[in-house]
C-alpha cells in the first residue's frame, strides 16, 4: 500500500458472555477437563441452571464458544478482551470441553453465545468516529443473512460509519484480525481495515 497509507483494523467477534469468568486449573492442548477446580461440562450445566434465558439456551444450542482471556493482567474483563473460540463438543462423563484453540492452565474463560443483536452492537461500537478514506472487509460467511437475517449488513454498516467512502471485500471461513493487541485466525467475525492517508 506504500508509506503514505496508514492502515487501522478492527474485529468485531459477534459474542457475549454467560455466566462468570473461571480459571482453567487442567487442560491438554484443546481439551479443557477443569474450570475453577471443578469438571469443566459441570461448571457449563451450573451455568444453564442458573436461568439462562430462552434465548439464550437458543444460542447455546446453535453454537457455543468459549472466550479465552488475553491479557491475564486486568482486575475485570470485557468486550475485546477475550479471544473467542468455538466448543467443539464435550464428554459428561469425564467433564471435558474441546476448544479449536490450545488452551493453557491458568487461562481466564468464560463461555460466551453469539446473536446478531450483540454482533451489531459491537461492530457499530468499533466503528463509532472512525475515519478512513477506504476500508477493506473481510467477514465470515456465517455472519450476513444466516447471522442477521437480511444480506450485506457488515458492510451497511462500514459504508454508513465511513460516510461512503469505497470499501472492497469478501467473505471468509476465517479471517485474520487482531484482538488485544495481538493477530489471530478467527471464525464468525468481521475483520475491517481501516485506510486513511497520510
Amino acid at each position: 500500500l506504500g508509506p503514505t497509507v496508514d492502515v487501522g483494523s478492527l474485529v468485531s467477534q459477534g459474542c457475549r458472555p454467560i455466566g462468570q469468568p473461571l480459571v482453567v486449573t487442567k487442560a491438554e492442548r484443546n481439551i479443557v477437563y477443569e474450570l475453577g477446580g471443578q469438571p469443566a461440562y459441570d461448571r457449563l450445566m451450573e451455568i444453564a441452571k442458573a436461568g439462562l434465558t430462552e434465548d439464550e439456551v437458543r444460542m447455546v444450542n446453535e453454537g457455543l464458544f468459549m472466550g479465552l482471556v488475553i491479557d491475564e493482567h486486568q482486575l475485570e474483563f470485557g468486550p475485546g478482551d477475550f479471544l473467542v473460540r468455538n466448543v467443539m463438543g464435550f464428554d459428561p462423563e469425564n467433564g471435558a470441553i474441546a476448544v479449536n484453540d490450545i488452551v493453557d492452565v491458568g487461562t481466564t474463560a468464560q463461555f460466551h453465545v453469539r446473536d446478531a443483536t450483540t454482533a451489531d452492537e459491537e461492530l457499530r461500537r468499533l466503528l463509532a468516529g472512525q475515519e478512513a478514506d477506504a476500508a477493506l472487509v473481510f467477514t465470515c460467511n456465517g455472519r450476513g443473512k444466516r447471522l442477521f437475517g437480511t444480506p450485506h449488513h457488515d458492510a451497511d454498516l462500514v459504508d454508513v460509519a465511513l460516510d461512503g467512502a469505497p470499501a472492497a471485500g469478501l467473505f471468509c471461513q476465517g479471517e485474520f484480525g487482531p484482538v488485544g493487541g495481538r493477530n489471530f485466525v478467527h471464525g464468525f467475525t468481521a475483520s475491517i481495515a481501516l485506510l486513511k492517508g497520510s
